[in-house]
């Protein structure tokens, strides 16, 4: 069968843009997570991943191929298990296939790789100047992040970290939610200490 995988890396934002030929699938996979967390560690790609397991899945389309990833060296591990699975992915933006006549498509895994790399260098540059921006703000006194000594609230916690919360709540280990939710182990742990005393207090 035809199948679409989707990605968008927050709760928050909307997919109806990668949506918008869905009826043309027999299935579509959404996952809300940041695109750093390897593929096969995602839920839905886990589903998808199953599928192909199964023999249920032919073919595959993405919107773009950041919606894979953002590690180029995780996009080629995932491209090279489709081939060995013979299944052929679809990248609407780039309108190609990454098999012809059932063998690996060699321009497609070129471009794959450039678009790939461009990514990955954009997404560094751009904590770098996120970085960069922090420190000149602190420098010149206008920095707003949170002052030294302060203390965000648990409900402002909880609201920050709402895909933590949800994995969480559906009885994830505290590891597994902290993938998820691309935060550290410590946080996480903090979270579910005050999931808990919510829950007691109930």
């Amino acid at each position: 069968m035809q199948v679409k995988y989707i990605r968008v890396s927050t709760e928050e934002q909307n997919t109806g843009r990668q949506e918008v030929n869905s009826k043309s699938f027999s299935k579509i996979y959404i996952d809300r997570i940041s695109g750093s967390i390897p593929f096969a560690e995602r839920k839905e790609a886990k589903r998808l991943i199953a599928d192909i397991e199964a023999g249920l899945v032919t073919e595959i389309h993405l919107s773009s191929i950041d919606r894979m990833g953002r590690s180029i060296l995780n996009i080629l591990e995932v491209l090279e298990y489709f081939n060995q699975k013979n299944i052929n992915l679809f990248v609407e933006n780039i309108g190609m296939f990454s098999m012809i006549d059932n063998k690996p498509n060699p321009s497609f895994k070129m471009i794959v790789s450039v678009l790939g790399n461009v990514g990955e260098m954009e997404r560094l540059n751009m904590l770098e100047r996120q970085r960069q921006g922090i420190e000149l703000a602190k420098l010149k006194g206008t920095y707003k992040g949170r002052l030294f000594g302060t203390k965000i609230t648990e409900d402002e916690i909880l609201a920050k970290y709402k895909s933590v919360v949800r994995e969480l709540k559906r009885g994830e280990s505290l590891r597994r939610a902290a993938k998820i939710g691309g935060c550290s182990l410590g946080t996480t742990q903090k979270i579910k200490a005050i999931l808990d005393k919510k829950n007691e207090t109930v």
